[in-house]
C-alpha cells in the first residue's frame, strides 16, 4: 500500500478507511469499504460469518495489509497507531499466558507503552482486581475475556476495538462489562465492537455498520438501519383461524401461526389490519411493532445467509 498525503478528513477521523480491498485468491474478503468513524463514537460492526468484519478489523489493527485503499487511525498508519498506544484491542482468540498471573500479564503489556494507565486502574475498570494473583490456566472463559479487556485498556488508548467482547460471559458479567464500557466511552474515547448479540448493538451503539459480502450495506443509527428494512410486524389472537386463510391478506410477506396466535410481517400494516378485521372480526390483542434490529439484520443480509445455506 503506497503512502498517500493525509487529507483533512483522514487526519481528523478516529478511523478512516477509503476504498479498502483485501482478496484471498478469488475470495473478496473486503471489497471496497469506505468508513469514517469520528472521535468519541461507539460503533457496532455487524454482519453474518464471512461478511468481512474480522478482516476489516485486522486491517485497522495493521495485522493485515490491504491490497488497495487507505487506512488511518487518528491520522496515523495502523502500525504507528498501535506503536503509540493509540489503539487498544480485545480479540476473542487473544492468547493469555498460562503460567503468569493476571497482574503480571497486564503489567507486562503496560511496560510496552510510553504512557500506560496504572495497572491497578486497568484491573479495576475491567472488574478483575480480585483475579490479580490468579494464573491464566485457572481462569474461566468469561474471566479470560475480562482479562483481555484489562490488557486492552492498560495502554490508555484513544480507540478501543473489541471482537465479540462478551463471548463466554454470563448475564451478570455482561452487564458489568458494558457498565465499564460506558465509563470508558463517556470519557470521550472511541469504541468499535463486533458482536453477534444484536441486543448489545441496539442498547450500546451510537451507530451500526452492517457488512455483507465484504461491503458495507447499511451505516447509521439503530433507527436508521431499521428503517432500511421497511415493514412492520402484526401480532394478534385469532380464534380458529386457518393458516391458508391468512396468505391472501394484502401486504403480508411472511406469517407464523401457533394455535390461535398469529404473527404477520407486512409491508403495509394498515392494509393488512383492515383486511384482517374485515375477514376475522373476532381478532383481539392486536399489536403492531416496527421491525427490530434483528429483523433488519436478517433482511439486509438475506442474500448472503441464503448463499451460505446452499
Amino acid at each position: 500500500m503506497n503512502e498517500k498525503p493525509i487529507s483533512g478528513v483522514a487526519a481528523g477521523a478516529a478511523v478512516y478507511l477509503a476504498g479498502v480491498r483485501k482478496y484471498y485468491g478469488d475470495v473478496h474478503a473486503v471489497d471496497g469499504v469506505d468508513l469514517i468513524i469520528a472521535p468519541g463514537e461507539v460503533v457496532a460492526l455487524l454482519g453474518p460469518n464471512g461478511a468481512g468484519k474480522s478482516t476489516t478489523v485486522d486491517v485497522m489493527l495493521g495485522l493485515t495489509r490491504p491490497d488497495a485503499g487507505d487506512v488511518r487511525v487518528f491520522g496515523k498508519t495502523p502500525h504507528d497507531a498501535v506503536a503509540a498506544g493509540t489503539i487498544g484491542a480485545m480479540l476473542q482468540e487473544g492468547a493469555l499466558l498460562d503460567d503468569a498471573t493476571v497482574g503480571e500479564m497486564v503489567a507486562m503489556v503496560a511496560s510496552l507503552h510510553r504512557k500506560p494507565m496504572p495497572v491497578e486502574d486497568a484491573l479495576r475498570r475491567a472488574g478483575v482486581e480480585e483475579l490479580a494473583g490468579r494464573r491464566g490456566s485457572k481462569l474461566s472463559g468469561g474471566q479470560k475475556q475480562r482479562v483481555r479487556f484489562a490488557i486492552a485498556l492498560v495502554s490508555d488508548p484513544d480507540l478501543l476495538i473489541l471482537d465479540e467482547p462478551t463471548a463466554a460471559m454470563d448475564v451478570g458479567s455482561r452487564r458489568e462489562f458494558w457498565g465499564s464500557m460506558r465509563g470508558f466511552a463517556d470519557a470521550g474515547r472511541t469504541v468499535l465492537f463486533a458482536t453477534h448479540y444484536l441486543e448489545e448493538a441496539e442498547e450500546f451503539a451510537d451507530r451500526v455498520v452492517l457488512m455483507r459480502s465484504g461491503t458495507v450495506v447499511a451505516d447509521g443509527s439503530v433507527a436508521e438501519v431499521r428503517a432500511l428494512a421497511s415493514g412492520r410486524t402484526l401480532r394478534a389472537v385469532v380464534p380458529g383461524v386457518a393458516e391458508q386463510a391468512l396468505h391472501g391478506l394484502p401486504g403480508v410477506t411472511e406469517l407464523i401461526v401457533r394455535g390461535d396466535q398469529i404473527a404477520l410481517s407486512s409491508k403495509d400494516s394498515d392494509a393488512t389490519l383492515r383486511a384482517l378485521l374485515s375477514r376475522h372480526p373476532q381478532a383481539r390483542d392486536i399489536e403492531i411493532t416496527a421491525i427490530g434490529l434483528e429483523g433488519a439484520f436478517l433482511t439486509l443480509t438475506a442474500d448472503e445467509l441464503e448463499g451460505a445455506a446452499r
